[in-house]
């Protein structure tokens, strides 16, 4: 799977002023450093909260709601380097919950437990199969050295959690621990 991708850097101050990525900072701007956001990223919204850090994903389906979700761990917490290592290595991740709201919510630990234990920084997904209660993907992945990490993320809560489509439209916001 080849992963093309347009980073753009600067503060976020100057990245939410700018019409063409349609990013939008809810709240007083947090003081996180510069960010690296894939193209992809249109209907991403950071959410301001006290002492961690939320994302609002919206998207035309839930595929792309847990691509979107998932790809924002790296992209909120990472900022991509000179290139020192190319090589990258696929993982398969499967997981299976109640309901949506859960398996957002484990689909998102899973990845952190995974890039955490295999040494890697997820730079693009591709969802297999997803319904409400099952999501199997498979996670692409480079070495952190290509990576400055700006913060860590410890995991997705539950804190705020929600989950809904509304039209034809999925919309997603969880707090991640810092």
């Amino acid at each position: 799977m080849d992963c093309k991708e347009t980073y753009i850097f600067g503060p976020l101050a100057q990245l939410a002023e700018q019409d063409t990525l349609n990013v939008k900072v809810v709240g007083s701007t947090p003081t996180w450093p510069n960010y690296i956001l894939p193209k992809m990223f249109k209907n991403y919204e950071l959410l301001d909260h006290t002492a961690d850090i939320g994302i609002r994903v919206k998207a035309s389906s839930l595929k792309d709601l847990f691509r979107n979700a998932g790809l924002a761990l790296t992209a909120i917490s990472t900022e991509k380097q000179k290139i020192i290592n190319p090589e990258k290595h696929k993982i398969i991740i499967t997981q299976k919950a109640a309901n949506v709201e859960e398996l957002l919510v484990n689909w998102l630990n899973e990845l952190l437990s995974a890039a955490q234990a295999e040494g890697l920084v997820f730079e693009d997904i591709r969802i297999n199969e997803i319904n409400e209660q099952l999501v199997d993907a498979v996670a692409v992945g480079a070495s952190p050295v290509n990576y400055k990490t700006n913060f860590e993320i410890k995991a997705a809560t539950y804190h705020q959690l929600k989950v809904r489509k509304s039209g034809s439209t999925w919309q997603a916001e969880v707090i991640f621990d810092v």
